[in-house]
């Protein structure tokens, strides 16, 4: 499909430049000071947006696996955890304030209807449907309701749900994203083929969400038709939480970006000729020539 969609100032589909979203997540580890350096590597490695997921814990999360026991950072209990993770109204301000001021776009998977109403107060240039979220066909209407872009992730979703998700959101203004939902993913169950499958069967962008060790499946998803990229990134994965061993360091993120940017010049138009580089190389290399090689 050839469909384009505009988020925020950016055009996302064919022929369009590659869509980098460095998810930031929960990888602030509840420090807006972590979330602004991560931020800033986001801006640096040139991606296009940061991502970050919203979620109202009490209505998220039900009273008994809140009060599980797990000891954390925060407290005794996994609520103490969730709860801890959550920025707070002010803390997003700043976060708006300031990549505003370092010129990215900011948006968030909302895991419930009060975190859209949450980030509405952002006017953010799209939301995101993250894959644990697809079968919810009340958020997905009311994040539709919205009227802005939608993004949705399909880890661990049947073409039958995914077919159901859009007969809720429609195509339109919509973006899918391909995704396996285990961190990190192992390289047999990254499936990149299911780029294609997608592109055929839905009428919408197809872009790639990636959780995988190292770059590789996500520049090979970017050079075979995937739209849009979108990785998990942190500052070292060995920092305490649940998403940083399958997230990007800074390096990987630089090299990831770097790689995806040269795909276009790399792939050329397709036309076979003999550059003005090789003719040097043909004099030098080549002892017989025939009519043929002849330029």
């Amino acid at each position: 499909m050839n469909k384009v969609v505009k988020v925020g100032n950016a055009l996302i589909g064919r022929n369009q430049p590659c869509f980098i979203i460095a998810e930031i997540g929960i990888n602030h580890n509840g420090c807006v000071n972590v979330a602004k350096k991560l931020i800033d590597l986001a801006v640096s490695s040139g991606c296009n947006a940061v991502k970050f997921q919203k979620r109202t814990v009490d209505i998220v999360y039900s009273q008994e696996e809140l009060a599980l026991p797990r000891p954390n950072p925060f407290g005794e209990t996994n609520g103490d955890l969730k709860r801890g993770l959550e920025l707070k109204l002010e803390d997003y301000e700043e976060i708006d304030d300031y990549c505003k001021k370092r010129g990215i776009m900011w948006f968030s998977s909302c895991w419930d209807k009060n975190s859209v109403d949450f980030m509405e107060y952002f006017e953010p240039p799209c939301y995101k449907i993250a894959s644990a979220t697809l079968t919810d066909d009340d958020l997905l209407a009311y994040t539709v309701s919205k009227n802005r872009p939608v993004l949705i992730s399909t880890g661990m979703s049947t073409l039958e749900e995914i077919d159901h998700a859009l007969s809720i959101t429609g195509t339109n203004n919509v973006i899918l994203y391909h995704c396996t939902s285990t961190y990190p993913t192992d390289a047999e169950e990254a499936n990149l083929n299911a780029i294609h499958e997608l592109d055929k069967r839905y009428d919408c962008p197809i872009g790639y969400s990636g959780h995988e060790r190292g770059i590789s499946p996500s520049i090979i998803a970017a050079a075979i038709g995937a739209v849009s990229v979108e990785r998990h990134i942190t500052l070292d994965r060995t920092m305490w939480g649940s998403d940083h061993a399958a997230s990007l360091e800074p390096s990987g993120l630089f090299k990831m970006v770097r790689d995806i940017r040269s795909i276009p010049k790399l792939l050329g138009n397709g036309e076979k000729v003999v550059y003005q580089s090789e003719k040097p190389i043909i004099k030098k290399l080549r002892k017989v020539f025939s009519s043929a090689s002849k330029v």
